[in-house]
């Protein structure tokens, strides 16, 4: 991850740390259910935003270098890449 995207993601992850502990409380106050189930999404939402720019970031520069090599590094970047797709439905 470049310097800027970094720093990015670790804002967005502190904020994502702050809105679980946000959460936390909400259940601890028992707070109505489906105020709590919004907050979650909000944070799978978040926490979706994140991958998803790590995932832009690796294949500006992972990418470029594994379908640069042989073949066998392609096909595993590739298998690599659908499986992470897959497994997220991204």
């Amino acid at each position: 991850v470049d310097g800027a995207g970094k720093k990015q993601n670790l804002v967005r992850l502190k904020r994502i740390e702050g809105q679980i502990r946000g959460i936390h409380k909400m259940v601890d106050d028992e707070r109505y259910c489906i105020d709590i189930v919004t907050q979650i999404d909000a944070v799978d939402q978040a926490l979706r935003g994140v991958a998803r720019e790590l995932v832009k970031n690796h294949l500006r520069h992972c990418a470029r270098n594994a379908l640069a090599g042989d073949e066998p590094q392609q096909t595993e970047f590739i298998d690599e890449l659908v499986d992470v797709l897959v497994r997220h439905r991204a």
